[in-house]
């Protein structure tokens, strides 16, 4: 498997698997979630990809076929309470529903975590929606622990 940075040559890979993600959600949250729809115009997705500071990077198999993606976007908190810390959120993290199981995930998201460290920055974070366990099992796998966590009620 190979990963690497996400060129506009990936627009097809990505949008596939971004429909699958929204699929997804739509199925949890269809009062949040709008079904079959695209997240980003090509024109936003082209420019997202060309970001210094919002990295995307992508798995391949040995057929350069896409396996996943790992949207990033760099984060440098500046608060009056908060330490000023550069953080990599994870915006959007997905694996090809025909291969989830087979430890794409698990190196895409190793993978990202080494480029942010190498980045020099203090954290890697992300936000997972309470609708989606599988998600949220495989980040606690990863290592990832609960920073905050953000709750509703429906009205």
């Amino acid at each position: 498997m190979e990963i690497r940075r996400a060129t506009k040559q990936d627009m097809d890979g990505l949008n596939r698997l971004l429909f699958q993600v929204l699929e997804v959600h739509h199925k949890g949250r269809p009062d949040l979630f709008k079904g079959g729809v695209k997240k980003y115009t090509d024109e936003e997705l082209a420019d997202l990809l060309l970001d210094e500071q919002r990295p995307v990077f992508a798995a391949f198999d040995e057929e350069g076929r896409m396996l996943g993606y790992c949207f990033c976007i760099f984060r440098q908190l500046q608060d009056n309470i908060l330490t000023d810390i550069k953080t990599l959120y994870i915006d959007d993290l997905c694996v090809d529903e025909s291969c989830r199981g087979q430890h794409v995930g698990s190196q895409l998201y190793a993978y990202v975590r080494n480029y942010a460290k190498e980045q020099g920055c203090y954290n890697l974070t992300l936000n997972v929606w309470a609708l989606n366990e599988n998600a949220l099992r495989f980040y606690e796998k990863c290592g990832l622990v609960p920073q905050k966590i953000g709750m509703e009620t429906i009205l």
